[in-house]
């Protein structure tokens, strides 16, 4: 919620920048910089500036626009680009994006590790796609968006597939890669779309509770459900960066990676800026 304080406390953060509220600061750089690709021993040392990349591809994430109509002063958008292709070949942007969840929980007094989280889905267009289907709830022609998030709403894992997929299925996938990151994560809520045999099937054979929060049919209205409201929130913050209003990346794994741009660069400044 906006008040006077937090405007307050953004337009500090904004006057720390150097061109754009979406660049580096340096508490934010000193956290990343650890994190970044080492430079090679042998060859010619890169005169690339990581920092600027990185500005770049967060002003990309936020602003919305086409690689072709990257700034002037971020230097050739084809030099930017490379660079982030190779970071999310590295996985550089989910590695910063789990960093910085360990420490904004252990920041507010957390076990680093999580061992609940939330599940649910999110359906929007791909006009690009290579991949994309037609979600016949949802009217649209595109892709889903299966995220796990902790109890306060930071991005466990985000897993996308075409829109004519479950969201039952989907969450199947969910379940087996997010054991591998988060060991610890044994309680999962979601919505009655996911009470599916195959999938409770599957979430006790992983060692998983799935919890099924439910709409009563005496409920008048919109009320706001307990642990669903926080991965509803984390759609919100999503949607404030407007690269992912839409689906504009051809490949998978470079909208994943938008999303944990995004959602990291969210934790950073959390961190650097309490």
């Amino acid at each position: 919620m906006w008040t006077r304080v937090s405007r307050g406390r953004m337009a500090k953060i904004a006057k720390k920048t150097k061109r754009y509220p979406s660049d580096l600061t340096d508490a934010e750089w000193l956290l990343i910089q650890p994190l970044l690709p080492p430079v090679a021993k042998r060859g010619r040392k890169p005169t690339t500036d990581m920092r600027e990349m990185l500005n770049a591809i967060r002003y990309m994430a936020r602003s919305g626009g086409g690689w072709r109509m990257l700034p002037k002063n971020f230097g050739p958008w084809q030099t930017v680009y490379w660079w982030f292709r190779r970071f999310v070949r590295r996985l550089l942007f989910r590695t910063i994006n789990d960093v910085a969840l360990m420490l904004d929980r252990e920041r507010v007094g957390r076990e680093a590790s999580p061992t609940g989280g939330v599940l649910d889905s999110q359906t929007v267009k791909a006009p690009s796609a290579d991949l994309r289907g037609y979600d016949a709830n949802k009217k649209i022609v595109g892709r889903k968006r299966h995220i796990a998030v902790d109890t306060d709403g930071r991005l466990l894992m985000v897993n996308l597939i075409t829109a004519d997929i479950s969201d039952s299925a989907g969450a199947q996938l969910i379940l087996d890669g997010i054991r591998k990151r988060w060991p610890w994560l044994k309680h999962l809520f979601a919505d009655s779309v996911y009470d599916r045999t195959k999938l409770m099937d599957k979430a006790a054979l992983r060692d998983f509770v799935l919890e099924i929060i439910r709409r009563t049919d005496k409920q008048l209205g919109f009320k706001v459900l307990p642990r669903r409201w926080v991965v509803e929130r984390t759609f919100g913050w999503m949607m404030r960066w407007r690269r992912l209003v839409r689906d504009y990346e051809k490949r998978l794994d470079v909208s994943g990676a938008m999303i944990e741009v995004a959602m990291g660069s969210l934790l950073l400044r959390r961190i650097g800026h309490p």
